[in-house]
């Protein structure tokens, strides 16, 4: 089993990883050029972040369309068929010359790209389980941190010597490079005989069955939970670092990077610890670390700390969802390998929902004020382990029977 984790893991990695990379650059790639659209469609700041907001929103509901489709109609099908719409909405957004039809467009560019992000979790599901799994999300998650730490970067680069136009053709090529790959480099991971059987509404049912399990609910919580605190990290960092400490943009583009890197170191301890240590205390090892490192960004933020006290206490933060984010899918979708495409697309939707719930919050109390910033980071560690306390500790101790062994049995 470790021989053919090792042989076939990092091209498989390489290519999920690649679908995942589509969200981040579908949502990034486009910031900095902003400013021009704004002025090309002579419209308003509002109505130019609503297209920001659409394809978000478009990335979270997506998922849960996506999901049933790839565990009914196989992955590599409705993967080819997204790819096609994403293809065509990012050239037509290229083109159009209305801004409500951009904004359209942005949604639909959404709902394609997260058919990347959900069959990538799912085809991880239907490869690998137990403690493959976690060392193989491991690495995709090490390999997927790379996009969000260039995407922002690439489109600077495009705008720096074109316009915005160029951003969304080069998202129609990196739709027809994603193609490509579906078609000759990913085999189908779910034959027909796994398939889920039965029509629209019954492929809807798996939602509820997966709504009432109370374990993976918890896990489902724990992790879309922390996720929005990245979505809390990511609006208010631009700020607290810029406006509260006049840190340059430069710098602020350095320090971001170094959050992605202790999201992969994260990433690459949960890879040596699976099979060692059991997944469950590998999560509470995390959700522990989550809790220190944002009490101390809101013991920092209250007391006017310096800014090495917040960038330490963000980097131990991005270290926890390293460690976190792959235990917790692991062990959400261990048990729903047949309907691995809804499971998964619960997970991504919870992190979309939950992070468009934190994200405006940081900045309530003005661009000049880090303290909302703190109680919603401390807010999702605190909600984070309650969720795990409640629905998963209880579990844990009826069939541990008493037993707390940290040691995985090999």
């Amino acid at each position: 089993m470790d021989d053919r984790f090792k042989n076939h893991s990092l091209r498989l990695a390489l290519i999920l990883a690649a679908f995942s990379a589509l969200g981040p650059f579908t949502v990034d790639m486009y910031l900095s050029s902003l400013p021009q659209i704004m002025e090309y469609f002579q419209t308003n700041a509002s109505s130019i972040q609503a297209s920001l907001t659409a394809s978000l929103l478009g990335l979270g509901l997506g998922q849960m369309i996506m999901g049933p489709l790839s565990d009914r109609y196989g992955r590599r099908t409705p993967l080819m068929i997204a790819m096609t719409f994403y293809i065509i909405s990012s050239v037509c957004c290229a083109f159009v010359h209305h801004i409500e039809l951009f904004i359209a467009l942005r949604f639909i560019q959404g709902i394609a790209a997260s058919a990347g992000l959900v069959i990538s979790r799912a085809v991880a599901r239907d490869r690998y389980s137990g403690v493959e799994m976690t060392k193989f999300i491991s690495l995709l998650t090490t390999i997927s941190n790379v996009a969000p730490l260039i995407s922002p970067n690439a489109g600077s680069a495009v705008t720096s010597f074109s316009s915005w136009v160029v951003v969304f053709v080069f998202l129609g090529m990196l739709g027809m490079l994603l193609t490509a790959i579906t078609i000759w480099g990913l085999d189908e991971s779910l034959p027909a005989t796994n398939r889920v059987q039965g029509n629209a509404l019954a492929l809807l049912k798996n939602y509820k069955r997966l709504f009432r399990d109370k374990t993976f609910m918890g896990f489902a919580l724990v992790n879309g939970i922390l996720f929005a605190g990245v979505f809390a990290f990511v609006a208010g960092t631009p700020f607290i670092y810029q406006n509260i400490f006049g840190v340059s943009p430069q710098l602020f583009s350095v320090l971001f990077a170094m959050n992605g890197l202790a999201i992969m170191i994260g990433s690459q301890i949960v890879k040596r610890a699976a099979g060692r240590f059991t997944d469950r205390f590998i999560l509470r090892v995390g959700l522990t670390l989550s809790l220190i490192s944002t009490l101390a960004i809101l013991i920092a933020v209250l007391s006017k700390g310096s800014l090495s006290s917040i960038i330490v206490s963000l980097f131990l933060f991005a270290l926890s969802i390293g460690i976190i984010g792959p235990v917790s899918v692991t062990l959400a979708m261990e048990s729903h390998g047949q309907i691995a495409g809804s499971a998964s697309a619960v997970l991504g939707t919870f992190q979309y929902a939950l992070g468009a719930i934190t994200s405006p919050l940081v900045g309530i109390a003005g661009e000049h004020s880090a303290i909302p910033f703190g109680i919603v980071m401390f807010a999702t560690s605190i909600l984070a382990i309650g969720s795990y306390l409640v629905f998963i500790r209880k579990e844990e101790l009826i069939s541990d029977g008493g037993n707390n062994s940290i040691i995985k049995n090999t």
